[in-house]
């Protein structure tokens, strides 16, 4: 099986998924992030969100897909723990910007 090779910045935030203070170096300062139905504006409301996402739901993710949209990057990956119905397939829209997440969307 071959590895998935991600972007940099992409990479960054998956491996800091569990250390959001790591996060701002993934992300803009003025980053925007919608997460199932959450909207946070800036690198801190993201930091806090994520902060707060790893202590309740203590999840894991493993991408699996990625592929070109546009000016997005589209990754799909699979993510276990502690919520109703996990294990799940979440699809990440990344747009970056200066090789920086400028813009996160994420789906279920």
């Amino acid at each position: 099986m071959n590895a998935l090779t991600l972007p940099e910045p992409i990479a960054a935030y998956f491996a800091a998924e569990h250390a959001p203070d790591a996060l701002a170096h993934c992300f803009t300062a003025d980053a925007v992030m919608n997460d199932v139905g959450h909207r946070l504006a800036g690198i801190d409301a993201i930091k806090a969100f994520m902060a707060e996402a790893s202590a309740k739901y203590n999840a894991t993710s493993v991408p699996f897909s990625i592929e070109q949209e546009g000016d997005v990057q589209v990754v799909r990956a699979d993510v276990a723990g502690h919520f109703p119905n996990s294990p799940v397939v979440l699809t990440y829209r990344f747009r970056l910007e200066r090789d920086l997440i400028a813009h996160l969307e994420v789906t279920a």
